[in-house]
């Protein structure tokens, strides 16, 4: 994990390494034609993911760092999980990212999203992504924007699961627009 000194004008970014916590698949099937959403979630995984998430966070909060310069983010299952997690962090959040992914156990919302309601998401999708399919994305997102308006839903089109530079220039200008200052 690295960060910043709480001093520093720059946000603090934990990136936790895949060699720090094994992780689960988080989805264990498949698609459930008839409703078209995932049918089998390892909620118990995603819960475990969370909670070690959560852990990072109070380690920078407490030392120094300010909740609010605080941002979640990943690709894919870690996506699923950076958004799972800055909903349901009981400490406010500068903001979520979440590239290729969609909201986990979705039955636990809104509920579960007390304290970052208005904290800024940024949800980044490839509308041709056939590992997380794109609708699964912009589902999530509807979702989410039921309680929590703040959120945008970038898509980028022919881009199949990774990232591109226009996606990479969006989450700079997300980071540098919701970084306190």
């Amino acid at each position: 994990m690295a960060s910043t000194p709480p001093s520093s004008s720059r946000p603090t970014r934990a990136w936790p390494t895949a060699h720090a916590q094994r992780s689960s698949e988080i989805l264990s099937s498949g698609i459930n034609a008839e409703y078209g959403e995932f049918d089998r979630e390892d909620g118990p995984g995603i819960k475990k993911s969370v909670s070690y998430i959560h852990q990072l966070i109070d380690t920078e909060i407490s030392n120094g760092t300010p909740s609010e310069s605080i941002f979640v983010g990943g690709f894919s299952q870690g996506g699923a999980i950076a958004l799972y997690a800055g909903l349901t962090c009981q400490k406010k959040l500068g903001g979520i990212i979440a590239m290729s992914c969609y909201l986990p156990l979705r039955n636990d919302f809104p509920a579960s999203c007390t304290i970052n309601k208005d904290t800024p998401i940024l949800m980044c999708h490839g509308s041709s992504d056939p590992v997380v399919q794109f609708r699964f994305g912009q589902m999530s997102s509807i979702l989410i924007n039921g309680f929590n308006p703040t959120i945008k839903f970038k898509t980028y089109p022919g881009l199949a699961h990774g990232a591109c530079a226009e996606e990479f220039r969006d989450i700079k200008q997300f980071l540098t627009q919701n970084t306190p200052k």
